[in-house]
């Protein structure tokens, strides 16, 4: 077509410069409104925590004074009550994840919608998840630790009603995600309830439920460490003890032990993950 034929709205939309956005103002508004709310937020939570410059101005040399201190490390210190300390710390961590495997599964079972058809028995089993879930392991030992008192029972007890949250939704989340035609076919068959579950959903969530185990024992491998500063056992307690009587030999000693732990805990279950999954 010439230009000749062409009506002069037409000429003008050809010659006139197209102007490529990659937002819409309306979009440009939103991203602005978010990108203020975060300054604010960040501002607002600056003005609360109450910084003193003056102790940020002597921390470097704080800590300089705190780490000369420290070393060497007392070796001699960890025979004596480190190691037992350091292995009732996994003794925790892995009964912890035990007991929340016992109470995580059916709960886990309950949760999932195309396994459990009830709408009272899902909500009812995900406030339990999410009240396991909301309350830290800290929260958790210091009110078991008024039931049963100190001692590594209260920290296991915490590790394990820490935990039911965690695995009971992932478990949970995995079953229903689980692809329906192998269920279909049992159903067809008339297979039962647990059967669907043992031959149905079983092999399918198996390698992430699995993961979730493991990953959930590193986790409180690392949880289980920090319990006994409020009396719940474990390596935490021979922390604060060494900590309270200024001894930063013996406090370098535990720290390094607890980094070595949980160095091996890594390397153990990124091995099994390998070998099982």
């Amino acid at each position: 077509m010439s230009e000749a034929v062409l009506s002069p709205i037409q000429r003008l939309a050809l010659t006139s410069e197209r102007i490529w956005q990659r937002h819409t103002p309306l979009q440009r508004l939103l991203r602005f409104a978010v990108w203020l709310a975060i300054v604010a937020a960040i501002v607002q939570s600056a003005r609360h925590v109450e910084i003193i410059p003056e102790f940020l101005y002597d921390a470097p040399e704080q800590m300089g004074d705190l780490l000369s201190r420290m070393w060497p490390p007392d070796s001699a210190h960890y025979p004596a009550t480190v190691h037992a300390a350091l292995m009732e710390t996994l003794h925790i961590a892995s009964l912890g994840t035990l007991l929340s495997l016992v109470l995580a599964v059916p709960l886990g079972l309950l949760v999932a919608t195309n396994l459990t058809r009830s709408r009272a028995v899902n909500l009812f089993a995900r406030i339990l998840l999410v009240s396991s879930r909301s309350v830290n392991s800290l929260v958790w030992a210091l009110l078991f630790l008024a039931v049963f008192g100190p001692g590594p029972l209260a920290g296991t007890l915490a590790i394990g009603f820490r935990s039911i949250g965690f695995v009971g939704k992932l478990l949970g989340e995995a079953i229903e995600q689980a692809p329906r035609g192998p269920i279909e076919a049992l159903e067809a068959a008339g297979a039962g309830w647990f059967s669907r579950i043992g031959y149905g959903y079983w092999p399918q969530v198996k390698p992430a439920f699995w993961s979730v185990v493991l990953l959930r024992w590193d986790i409180n491998v690392r949880e289980s460490a920090v319990l006994g500063l409020v009396g719940a056992g474990g390596i935490g307690m021979v922390l604060d003890t060494a900590m309270n009587l200024f001894q930063w030999n013996r406090v370098a000693t535990v720290l390094l032990a607890v980094f070595a732990v949980v160095v091996v805990a890594e390397v153990v279950v990124t091995q099994v993950r390998k070998r099982i999954l």
